[in-house]
């Protein structure tokens, strides 16, 4: 059963689209527990577009499994969109995420002998959504730009077009949030680029929260807010700018 949190607190966590509350996560390795997150905590807005960047080992991608729903913390809390999803069963999580939050995956996860539009219809027949699920999905598809790809299979279409049918499908049930895991990850240079301004795009139009875990600098550079992960622990969070995200004169980018 779900903590309930202080009032004070509560009402906090209301206001925003996330907020992470002294998350810690460990593994237990033989006799020992291995530490992977060390007391995260922060808050994202509702319509802010916010990438947590970090090294391989940072731990950036339990922390991205646990704001998803995927995995439990050691100890802490989780709300998304003013619901603590930290102590809930199996069954209750999946109608959450279902309802509040969408996932684009590194590796698009689409369901190969469905074509784009039954991939996005695919979470709207989960749960209760108003509106016809075809309707809904031929609409989400346009949103991203693939109105003409709607009967196309993923082995029909290029990278970056399945990249956007997983963004469909993320949009498809009205989430609080959308996470993304190294969105541009599988993508070329000019696919990447489309992507971001995609993802801009959306964020401006339909102010949806967008919280994207990447390696890339160039994804960091676009978002608004960079919250950098070090050893399990925030070790900055502001703009890209003061999270060190600077592009040079000659347009390349330090590694994040």
């Amino acid at each position: 059963m779900a903590q309930t949190a202080p009032a004070g607190a509560a009402d906090a966590a209301a206001t925003t689209a996330l907020e992470v509350r002294d998350v810690q996560r460990s593994f237990p390795i033989g006799r020992e527990r291995i530490e992977i997150l060390h007391g995260i905590s922060f808050r994202v807005g509702h319509g802010e577009f916010v990438a947590i960047v970090g090294p391989s080992g940072s731990g950036k991608s339990t922390l991205l499994g646990i704001i998803a729903g995927l995995d439990n913390p050691t100890s802490g809390q989780v709300f998304i969109d003013g619901i603590e999803i930290t102590h809930m069963s199996e069954s209750q999580l999946a109608g959450v995420r279902n309802r509040k939050i969408g996932v684009v995956f590194q590796a698009f996860n689409l369901i190969p002998t469905l074509t784009a539009q039954e991939n996005v219809e695919v979470p709207l027949y989960v749960g209760n959504h108003p509106g016809s699920p075809s309707e809904r999905a031929a609409a989400m598809l346009a949103l991203v730009g693939l109105e003409h790809r709607l009967a196309h299979k993923p082995n029909e279409m290029s990278g970056g077009e399945q990249q956007r049918v997983a963004i469909a499908r993320a949009l498809a049930t009205d989430p609080a949030i959308v996470i993304m895991d190294e969105p541009t990850g599988n993508l070329d240079a000019h696919n990447s680029e489309n992507v971001l301004h995609l993802i801009a795009d959306l964020q401006r139009r339909t102010g949806t929260t967008f919280v994207i875990a990447t390696h890339d600098p160039t994804v960091a550079a676009a978002a608004q807010r960079v919250i950098r992960i070090l050893d399990g622990r925030v070790v900055a969070d502001g703009s890209p700018e003061s999270a060190g995200i600077i592009v040079a004169r000659s347009g390349t980018l330090p590694p994040v």
